[in-house]
């Protein structure tokens, strides 16, 4: 495994760890979310690099697209947690609340 690997194999594994451990608040589980998307972006980006291909070159800008609209829908849905519930605490959130 080349070290270009491992960091992005580590940096993915980092986010996620962060995802599924430390869901104290709204906030932090998007900013895990996107080290996750972004550690994707990179390694897909060096992928196509290496492969030197046309075919998979519109690949990196699609997932960052979709993870552009992930971070805005991220974010609205943290601004009307806030406004509702006056917190972006996990634990107060109800999903069988209506």
């Amino acid at each position: 495994m080349t070290p270009s690997h491992f960091a992005f194999s580590a940096a993915f594994t980092l986010g996620l760890s962060g995802l599924a451990l430390h869901r104290h608040h709204l906030l932090s589980a998007l900013l895990c979310l996107e080290g996750m998307m972004l550690s994707l972006f990179v390694a897909l980006s060096l992928w196509t690099l290496q492969l030197d291909s046309t075919n998979f070159s519109t690949a990196p800008l699609i997932l960052l697209a979709f993870s552009a609209c992930e971070a805005s829908a991220g974010l609205g849905l943290l601004v009307a947690t806030a406004r509702t519930h006056g917190t972006d605490h996990l634990q107060s959130l109800n999903l069988l609340q209506c």
